[in-house]
């Protein structure tokens, strides 16, 4: 579920061993060839280059977090001690998040099937690529990495309210199951729970992922989403350009509202608070149990079959 950043146009960096990189790791390779979902991280394997990529990364945004980001993610940014200058431990995050709501970030080693992603936050687990982007796609990458995870995800993990909101979409997800485990064609359950899929995707796009909220003065936006996060471009696009259309947050529109991953988002939608947040998953769930979910409009995102099963074999997994 996590997204990619969006900017463009770094240059490669040309004879360097890749160590953890997500064009190329032969420990990632390996993990996935023996079926290991969840791993550990090899943080000797990280080679000058990823250390300097995180550098760089961190180091840009810096100014970019203080001018955009809510002040919760100022806040966590601060309780995590992040290190500027390397890839920070797993470990070392977890001694600092772990305490305050009771979240771990937890490494994998790719795509994490949908109900097991929401699972997992209901566990208050989040799960962490590893890896991080190399030189040649410091600016863009199609998927996540350590930078995002960890950088643009977990600092958000720090704030009660928020982490709770992360719960709720879990509890979201095993109730979605249950709606469907009694549907006897196969079909149609199949259907349901892609619709139901599709909605829950889509809040979460535009509110973890690419959140905006009021500033406290009523007058602009501040950025919560973590694609937004780790994008040094569209963190500024997202609130200054006049391009971006900006509404508050609707369910009805929200969850019949598609989107693309590998362009700058023309339309956010803003809340009031992490308790207005809070309170939208709750109504999405009571939308849920109505069976408003069952039918939203076709379109991005996609449900593939590996997310399909991990709906349909919840149940078996529990018995």
């Amino acid at each position: 579920m996590a997204t990619p950043t969006m900017d463009r146009g770094a240059e490669a960096d040309v004879g360097i061993a890749p160590g953890l990189t997500t064009t190329q790791s032969p420990f990632i390779e390996q993990a996935q060839r023996a079926g290991q979902l969840y791993i550990q991280q090899p943080y000797e394997l990280y080679s000058s280059s990823n250390h300097n990529a995180w550098r760089d990364l961190f180091s840009r945004m810096s100014d970019r977090w203080q001018a955009y980001a809510n002040d919760r993610f100022l806040q966590g940014i601060d309780a995590l001690c992040l290190p500027a200058d390397r890839v920070p431990r797993l470990d070392e995050v977890n001694q600092f998040l772990a305490p305050r709501t009771g979240f771990r970030a937890k490494g994998v080693s790719g795509y994490v099937p949908a109900f097991v992603f929401f699972d997992c936050l209901r566990n208050r687990e989040f799960p962490t690529t590893i890896t991080i982007r190399d030189g040649v796609s410091l600016d863009y990458l199609p998927e996540p990495d350590i930078f995002h995870d960890i950088a643009g995800h977990v600092p958000m993990h720090t704030d009660q309210a928020f982490a709770d909101t992360l719960v709720r979409f879990g509890d979201c997800a095993h109730t979605a199951v249950s709606l469907v485990a009694g549907i006897r064609d196969q079909g149609e359950q199949v259907r349901r729970i892609t619709s139901v899929f599709r909605a829950m995707a889509r809040f979460f796009w535009f509110s973890i992922e690419f959140g905006l909220m009021r500033a406290r003065n009523g007058v602009g936006y501040k950025v919560y989403g973590s694609g937004l996060l780790s994008s040094h471009g569209e963190i500024a696009h997202a609130v200054d350009s006049p391009a971006v259309q900006r509404y508050p947050f609707q369910l009805e529109w929200v969850v019949n509202q598609s989107f693309e991953i590998d362009r700058r988002q023309p339309l956010l939608f803003y809340i009031e608070s992490f308790e207005h947040l809070f309170e939208l998953v709750g109504e999405l769930e009571v939308w849920m149990r109505a069976g408003k979910l069952d039918n939203v409009a076709v379109g991005e995102p996609a449900m593939s079959e590996v997310d399909v099963k991990s709906f349909l074999d919840a149940p078996k997994a529990a018995a």
